[in-house]
């Protein structure tokens, strides 16, 4: 596998276009879309939410069925949830809108949108931003950048990568974008992702890799603790690399899936980092538990607690905020077998050792913690599994952003 320049553009076939349509922000570009110059097959993961946005709907009933998938179109701005009919027709709107600038089937259009939960979203304004796109659809990196950019609300960078593989002697890429910065939280997190690659796979065993992935990389990240209605992670593979089509798992399938864990982690990763006020990545690494449930719980509690958070902005290397968080998280172990470290590009530092504190020098813990990405790592020695979650500190900058949001 190879790190390349770009994101959602990088595949063969795929083009992007973005425009300010004045969806809710002004002077700024808040729509994209996604194009395949020949159908794909699809594959998708939503929110867990029971609210769920008209366009996640939307995007369910055709990744739910054997319909092909040829563009997505995003709004950021406007969230299209809790919006009942009136919100469902400005879905259809949307892809009929598309169905006549690109000649395709309106029902192989997706749709997404992120932003205020409960608003209308200004229909005209959808139509009118699709057909500016239309003639604007290029294949280069820039395009996908811009893409990338449109589709940001509280965001503070945008967020793409790109890779490219082997399989049966063609050069296959995979490339993406995504957002997410607030409403971040299993199961997915406030986020909208999406992937183009030119792979040639079955449809079955494309949604069997994304479920797979999801669940290590974007299902093991949070900010905040809110499950937003919006969640919609999208994979759509045209096949123009013609590699041999994979139609069943071995080492075709292993590569593929193994670009994209890098992809969706990177992504998550990147997100994490980039939560509502951040100042820096939290992570938190689990090995020798017992099981991989219990793995995921434990690191998930451990940059899911807002007192974990708060340290980590800190600096405070009060470890006993975080095996607190252990303690709560559901998962069984005993304490007498816990070792905990704190670990960042500037070194690494033991502060608990089977059930005993350790002293520690506090200006070494200062040093580490000061660090741009900081990782609790613990050695549960009670078994073979690992896990690791993703998150972010808790800054006073969190509170104000999420004060005046609809402002």
């Amino acid at each position: 596998m190879k790190i390349i320049e770009g994101g959602i553009t990088a595949a063969l076939g795929f083009k992007a276009a973005s425009t300010a349509a004045g969806i809710k922000y002004q002077n700024r570009t808040d729509m994209a879309m996604v194009y395949s110059n020949v159908p794909c097959v699809s594959a998708g993961t939503f929110t867990t939410n029971v609210v769920k946005a008209a366009c996640v709907q939307w995007d369910m009933n055709i990744v739910n069925t054997d319909k092909p998938l040829q563009a997505v179109v995003i709004n950021s701005g406007i969230a299209n949830a809790c919006t009942g009919k009136e919100g469902f027709d400005a879905c259809e709107a949307t892809a009929k809108g598309v169905e006549e600038v690109l000649s395709i089937p309106y029902d192989s259009v997706a749709v997404a949108s992120t932003g205020v939960i409960g608003m209308q979203l200004p229909v005209e304004k959808l139509v009118e931003g699709v057909k500016a796109m239309a003639p604007q659809l290029d294949e280069s990196l820039d395009a996908g950048t811009d893409a990338s950019k449109a589709i940001m609300t509280t965001d503070t960078v945008n967020k793409e990568v790109a890779v490219s593989f082997e399989i049966g002697g063609k050069t296959v890429t995979l490339g993406g974008m995504s957002k997410g910065s607030g409403m971040i939280h299993p199961n997915m997190c406030t986020m909208l992702a999406f992937l183009g690659t030119d792979l040639a796979i079955e449809k079955k065993l494309l949604q069997k890799a994304v479920s797979e992935v999801v669940a290590d990389t974007f299902n093991m990240i949070t900010v905040d603790g809110d499950t937003s209605t919006n969640d919609t992670l999208l994979c759509m593979a045209n096949g123009l690399a013609e590699n041999p089509v994979i139609t069943d798992e071995g080492e075709d399938y292993n590569t593929f899936k193994e670009a994209l864990l890098y992809v969706c982690e990177t992504l998550a990763k990147r997100m994490a980092a980039d939560g509502e006020g951040a100042s820096k990545l939290f992570e938190a690494h689990i090995v020798n538990a017992k099981s991989k449930e219990d793995a995921k719980t434990l690191a998930r509690a451990i940059v899911g607690s807002n007192l974990s958070k708060a340290a980590i902005f800190g600096c405070d290397a009060n470890f006993g905020r975080f095996l607190c968080a252990m303690g709560y998280s559901g998962a069984d172990f005993d304490q007498n077998d816990v070792e905990l470290f704190f670990k960042s590009e500037n070194g690494q530092l033991q502060v608990f050792d089977k059930g005993t504190p350790i002293a520690f020098d506090e200006e070494k813990a200062l040093e580490i913690m000061k660090a741009d990405a900081v990782t609790v790592f613990v050695d549960m020695h009670e078994g073979e599994a690992e896990a690791t979650a993703w998150g972010c500190d808790l800054t006073y900058d969190y509170v104000k952003i999420n004060a005046d949001y609809r402002s």
